[in-house]
């Protein structure tokens, strides 16, 4: 889990995800574009969006009951990301001999 997040109560964490949800929603097309390009890049954002069509092409009924799920993942493949980038951090103060 990010530090940032690691004493933050679920409710909390709760308000935080609606908080961004109403951003996202309240968000132009091009500004939403723009954040999607800056974060994720357009390969990988090229990759999210064949992995939703050929899901809601082969199994339209099990998207839709798991679009939470597809939603979680999200957030836990960020937390996936921040623990690596936190684990090969190099450390700021200089090696003891």
């Amino acid at each position: 889990m990010p530090r940032a997040l690691a004493g933050i109560s679920s409710a909390r964490k709760r308000e935080l995800a609606i908080e961004f949800i109403r951003r996202i929603r309240a968000m132009g097309r091009d500004k939403l574009h723009e954040l999607i390009l800056g974060h994720a890049g357009e390969e990988l954002a090229q990759f999210f969006l064949a992995y939703a069509t050929d899901l809601m092409q082969r199994e339209r009924q099990r998207a839709e009951e798991n679009a939470s799920s597809l939603l979680l993942i999200g957030y836990l493949i960020r937390c996936f990301e921040e623990d690596l980038d936190r684990r090969t951090q190099v450390p700021d103060r200089p090696l003891l001999h």
